[in-house]
């Protein structure tokens, strides 16, 4: 085995890592609201979203082979990597995708740990932006579009991380206010049968768009590395092999379930309620639907909270600001410091130089992963004690605040940790 075919091996091996932790961090986006109401059993909830998240991700693959391309510029139009980094046969810029790789993962699984979502993709964007930084420069990140779309940092990073939150905050908000203003005469247990129905529907839906959208990414890296290598050649398909292990890496980590994630979104930021919970989904898969047909690129965790908590403000429960607090700082800093991550793991690669660079890089990955796998076993998050009550004293707030203010409407029962 060759050198750049051993790197390869690493980086085929860690970018189905990371398609494995996008579906566990991210299945709490659409199956939280529904685990939280009792709608949904938990090994129910994370069953049918990664069944979904499979089936999605066979459903297109547009965009798969230019994905990298959004923000930085290692990849010509058609998808092939540029000239400046096939010279010394694909180990410079598999080193690249390696490092990205490495920074994306590492935090999602710290995020994951505090138990903040975050998004995968702009995790993943920001991880190649830093490695590529630390290759070629800053003149190898594209900041901006071309003017006819939005597109670079600024319009696929940026711009979506304060604009779809805001969106789906407001479509929820008046959604949720609508919903209680039309249904508050109709009994409560016919409102809590029909609405979790309708919050299965709409849940359903945001696990297929998931599924379709993140898993196209890794197969786009997974291609652009066989390609840098030299094993694919063809610029307009996506090997069939890379399609089954990616829709199969994160329909896995959909159904092991990010528990800790699903428990912030779904108890750690309002109590929800059956017709709340429909409002939000319905909300996050307008939104995301609406904006994939216009082209516009939106994360799906920043509009699954922000519809969860326009949920809340629109039936007028209370909010933890300061949950909420720690979740924009978690969207706020995930592509810069993901992008360190990965700037430094590619210098230290870099250092070493060749496959033992490589492998020092994959070393360092394994190390970090374990050790925040073994402090999360300090305090167990999983489906028996995913819908216990929040703590309260770890919110200032809610010793001052009841827990269903301004409503007449309790959540139902979940199950009990």
């Amino acid at each position: 085995m060759t050198a750049v075919t051993l790197t390869l091996v690493l980086v085929i091996v860690t970018a189905l890592a990371f398609d494995f932790t996008n579906g566990f961090h991210d299945t709490a986006n659409a199956m939280a609201a529904s685990i939280s109401t009792g709608a949904l059993t938990p090994k129910v909830a994370v069953g049918l979203s990664a069944i979904l998240n499979l089936v999605g991700a066979f459903l297109s693959v547009e965009v798969a082979l230019t994905v990298s391309n959004a923000v930085v510029k290692i990849q010509n139009k058609d998808g092939s990597p540029i000239d400046a980094l096939a010279g010394d046969g694909g180990q410079t810029l598999l080193l690249i995708v390696l490092a990205g790789l490495a920074g994306g993962i590492l935090w999602n699984l710290f995020t994951w740990l505090l138990g903040l979502p975050s998004s995968s993709s702009h995790a993943l964007l920001g991880g190649l932006t830093g490695a590529t930084v630390a290759a070629l420069g800053w003149a190898g990140v594209k900041w901006t579009g071309d003017g006819t779309k939005l597109d670079g940092v600024i319009g696929k990073v940026l711009l979506p991380s304060f604009i779809s939150p805001v969106i789906a905050m407001a479509v929820a908000f008046l959604g949720c206010w609508l919903v209680h203003r039309i249904t508050n005469s109709v009994a409560h247990l016919l409102n809590d049968r029909h609405f979790r129905w309708g919050q299965i529907g709409s849940a359903s839906l945001v696990s297929l768009a998931h599924g379709t959208n993140d898993a196209q990414k890794t197969m786009g890296v997974m291609t652009l590395a066989l390609m840098a290598s030299g094993h694919w050649t063809d610029t307009h398909a996506v090997p069939f092999w890379v399609k089954i292990s990616a829709a199969s890496a994160i329909a896995l980590g959909t159904y092991l379930g990010g528990w800790r994630i699903i428990r912030t979104l779904g108890k750690g930021l309002v109590d929800i309620t059956p017709r709340q919970g429909m409002a939000s989904d319905g909300a996050t898969a307008s939104v995301l639907m609406a904006a994939s047909h216009l082209g516009f690129a939106l994360s799906t965790t920043h509009v699954a909270t922000g519809s969860v908590l326009g949920g809340g403000l629109g039936r007028g429960t209370h909010v933890r600001w300061s949950t909420a607090g720690r979740m924009v700082t978690a969207w706020a800093t995930t592509f810069p410091l993901a992008g360190l991550a990965s700037a430094i793991m590619f210098w230290l690669g870099h250092s070493i130089g060749g496959v033992a660079g490589a492998l020092v890089v994959f070393a360092v990955l394994v190390a970090g992963a374990w050790w925040m796998f073994r402090k999360s076993q300090e305090n167990r998050i999983d489906h028996s004690n995913v819908t216990a009550e929040w703590d309260r004293p770890a919110d200032v707030l809610d010793q001052h605040a009841p827990d269903h203010a301004g409503s007449n409407e309790s959540p139902t029962s979940d199950l009990k940790g």
